[in-house]
């Protein structure tokens, strides 16, 4: 070990800071920020540390640095850009056990700043002892997608009952427990939901009223269109601490994967002609689930809000007690338009998107049709395949032109991902030649797609033998 880690209680120690730029206004912010009495010793000062110390955060003695300002000091921070200085810095404080820092330069550092994921009180911090600096920003960059932003409350509140607990529950073990239910139950759910007044009724019911059987919740999440990096953090984070997962089919394999691995997992999708699970049937299980005490998430493609009945799902929930949280996912039309490279709206082609869902009668009578085939619009269409040359007629035949653009996005955001372009007419075929999932989407903003498509191969566009072009993007 060559460094021991230690977390140090400033608490108005004296810090001298030597150097004014840009590095030292990044160190200057971590010292404040712990509550050190800093000084900084430098000829001119960074434009932000020109504001706080016009502020009275710091005292600042204006030019070279002198032997006779270590005097008293706890800690002193070099990073100037003269290695003599910064040479003569170390040898002088660490002759007076002073625990010194030259920015930058491992060998002259008997003190490092580590690399810190800040959920205050709660803190990490990781160091490869200045070897690779590289490798513990890394480090920190996944920690930071795992550790909930709200830590920092849920220890800020269980301090706060931390003495009560001990004298309400004798035994290490009795308490040791009780904590493990409250951060991996329904009071950590609270305090992410910023619910803090109800967090701690919680408590105060854990502690009061002992249940044998554990309070389940369900957490609605939305996958995105595909790609695992499209998941929201708040959607990892809560697919980390599931007990079982209901997922539907047009949630992508690798986004299964960044569930906890130790979860039950339980396909309920429904696929176009196949319904594998009817609805009333994923309702149930969600219900029997919960009750059994379990963490369910239920994890559907998208948003669960948009053509996805979340909704119907969540007021089953409700009208069964069973306490739940939505964490929004990005939509198809959003995520598969942008890999295509298809703005939805533009100042020069659409003014408007409407999202509508292809699940319509043959009568048309659920859509306003007029409405939907004015022009300037952009309209994206779900679950079309099946009913895509009703679309294509229905918009034809009030007004809106047969060469109107149009795209076919199958697979949207994945590495499988093709974009079929051609007109309103065309849209039958395109749409039976795409691969599924599939999303429709008519308006002029589809002829952009040539010009801004960016993900997957680069292959040239390739002619089919009606006008329409295939594009594997």
């Amino acid at each position: 070990m060559d460094y021991l880690p230690l977390f140090i209680e400033f608490n108005a120690r004296p810090v001298l800071l030597v150097g004014g730029g840009e590095v030292a206004s990044r160190k200057a912010d971590l010292l404040l920020n712990a509550g050190a009495a800093l000084t900084i010793v430098a000829p001119e000062l960074h434009t932000e540390l020109q504001q706080r110390h016009q502020k009275g955060e710091f005292e600042w003695l204006q030019g070279g640095f002198k032997t006779g300002y270590l005097d008293g000091v706890f800690l002193v921070i070099a990073a100037t850009d003269d290695p003599a200085l910064n040479q003569q810095i170390f040898s002088e404080a660490d002759e007076r056990a002073i625990l010194v820092n030259v920015v930058d330069n491992q060998l002259l550092c008997s003190a490092i700043f580590p690399s810190i994921i800040d959920r205050s009180p709660v803190m990490v911090a990781i160091s490869s002892a200045g070897k690779s600096p590289v490798l513990t920003k890394l480090l920190r960059e996944k920690l930071e997608s795992l550790l909930p932003f709200h830590l920092g409350s849920m220890a800020e509140i269980a301090g706060q009952w931390r003495q009560r607990v001990k004298q309400h529950l004798t035994s290490i073990r009795q308490r040791r427990q009780f904590w493990e239910k409250a951060f991996n139950g329904r009071f950590s759910t609270l305090i992410a939901n910023g619910q803090l007044q109800q967090a701690e009724t919680q408590l105060e019911q854990q502690l009061t009223h002992t249940d044998p059987r554990p309070q389940g919740e369900l957490a609605l999440v939305g996958a995105g269109p595909g790609d695992p990096g499209l998941l929201t953090l708040k959607g990892l984070q809560v697919l980390q601490q599931a007990d079982v997962i209901l997922y539907d089919h047009l949630v992508s394999a690798e986004v299964l994967e960044l569930a906890r691995r130790d979860a039950g997992r339980i396909c309920v999708g429904k696929r176009a002609g196949n319904h594998s699970v009817v609805q009333e049937e994923t309702n149930a299980l969600i219900i029997k689930l919960a009750n059994q005490g379990k963490k369910v998430v239920r994890l559907k493609g998208g948003d669960p809000f948009i053509f996805g009945r979340g909704g119907e799902e969540l007021q089953i929930a409700a009208e069964a007690g069973i306490p739940f949280q939505v964490v929004p996912g990005i939509t198809a039309a959003v995520g598969a338009s942008a890999y295509a490279g298809i703005p939805l709206t533009h100042r020069e082609h659409s003014q408007s998107v409407t999202f509508i869902t292809g699940h319509c009668r043959e009568n048309g009578n659920e859509l306003d049709w007029p409405a939907l085939a004015r022009g300037n619009q952009t309209l994206v269409i779900y679950m079309g395949i099946m009913k895509a040359a009703l679309i294509s007629q229905n918009l034809i035949s009030h007004g809106r032109d047969a060469s109107t653009p149009v795209a076919v996005i199958g697979c949207g955001t994945r590495t499988e991902q093709q974009v079929l372009s051609g007109k309103l007419s065309e849209l039958e075929q395109l749409a039976q030649d795409a691969p599924s999932p599939a999303l429709l989407v008519v308006g002029e903003v589809t002829q952009l797609h040539h010009q801004l498509a960016w993900f997957g191969p680069e292959q040239m566009a390739t002619q089919v033998s009606r006008p329409a072009v295939i594009d594997f993007v």
